[in-house]
């Protein structure tokens, strides 16, 4: 099965369906990400990301698959001094937000940090930064962070309830670049679950595409400046993006770790609409619904809907209990 997903594209989508706008219950996520880790697009899935307070629930005893805990620092200090707060889960990364927007990130990367340093086991750590005052400072502490040797990682919004949640072009372009010069690997979270940029019908606003992020994030391990990436990341014909992202399939992907979805159909619908996945002819039709002529990709034969469709449960992106919308 994992012929059908190439290296470029591996782990590339974390798995949110319990966050906003899905909002799945907890009772049908954990087994809907099992079948999803049964599927043929299998390497493409990352953790299922839960609330840190969702982890005591008993739906979770077995779960077999790596789990991403997300809280504010306080809630995840919490969980690491119980006794019982992560015990026999297997969680790999821990996230959290360090600062509201418009307010000095360096306090809450301390702190978070400390917390890094004294966990027992090597977790994953992803500090989410505001993409306003204080960013680029941020960056710099947390790149101190990991050349001691620890394992943080930047995390980024893409989105959320108001049009100024949803970085510019230009905006994003800088921070990759600036991720880039300090070798700083990131995560992407809110908006992202269509492969090319657009504008949402429902709600006016202008959503990024992964695909987009994708041949940007590639460009700029190429040595390209913010000013190209800007011109990628606003482009709204997939063909040419997903020529870009072709041609480099079969390389690992550089310094972005993946982005976190509350649906995992669409980004799989997407990519298999556009040939970068494949699905195996012995797994039968997709049954998913592939983007739509907005984009510049074709449908492939048999497959329905139309552009500005939405997965079951899509509206405009929310907050859950301190948890950003994925």
């Amino acid at each position: 099965m994992s012929n059908a997903v190439p290296p470029l594209l591996t782990a590339l989508i974390d798995d949110a369906a319990v966050f906003p706008p899905g909002s799945a219950a907890l009772a049908d996520a954990v087994p809907a990400h099992d079948g999803h880790r049964a599927s043929w697009y299998s390497p493409l899935i990352g953790p299922l990301l839960l609330p840190v307070a969702d982890l005591a629930d008993p739906v979770l005893a077995g779960h077999a698959h790596g789990l991403g805990v997300i809280g504010e620092t306080g809630a995840i200090e919490r969980a690491l001094s119980d006794p019982g707060g992560l015990a026999g889960l297997d969680v790999r990364q821990i996230e959290s937000p360090v600062a509201k927007r418009g307010e000095d990130p360096g306090p809450g990367i301390k702190r978070l940090a400390a917390l890094m340093r004294a966990a027992e086991k090597p977790w994953d750590w992803y500090f989410e930064v505001p993409l306003t005052w204080g960013l680029m400072s941020a960056l710099d502490e947390l790149a101190d962070l990991r050349a001691e040797g620890l394992r943080a990682a930047a995390k980024f919004r893409t989105g959320g309830l108001a049009a100024e949640l949803f970085p510019t072009p230009v905006e994003l372009a800088a921070v990759i670049c600036a991720c880039r010069d300090r070798e700083m690997p990131f995560k992407l979270t809110a908006g992202l679950h269509n492969a090319v940029r657009h504008t949402d019908a429902e709600t006016g606003l202008v959503h990024h595409g992964f695909l987009n992020v994708l041949a940007a994030v590639l460009a700029a391990a190429g040595g390209a400046e913010p000013a190209d990436l800007s011109i990628i990341l606003g482009g709204t014909d997939a063909i040419p993006l997903a020529e870009a992202v072709r041609a480099s399939l079969e390389r690992p992907r550089p310094l972005w770790v993946g982005f976190g979805s509350c649906s995992v159909q669409e980004p799989v619908a997407d990519l298999t609409a556009l040939g970068l996945l494949h699905r195996p002819k012995e797994h039968g039709p997709t049954g998913l619904t592939a983007i739509g002529p907005t984009t510049g990709a074709e449908r492939p034969a048999g497959e329905t809907g139309g552009p500005g469709e939405r997965g079951a449960g899509e509206g405009p992106s929310g907050e859950r209990s301190g948890d950003g919308a994925q």
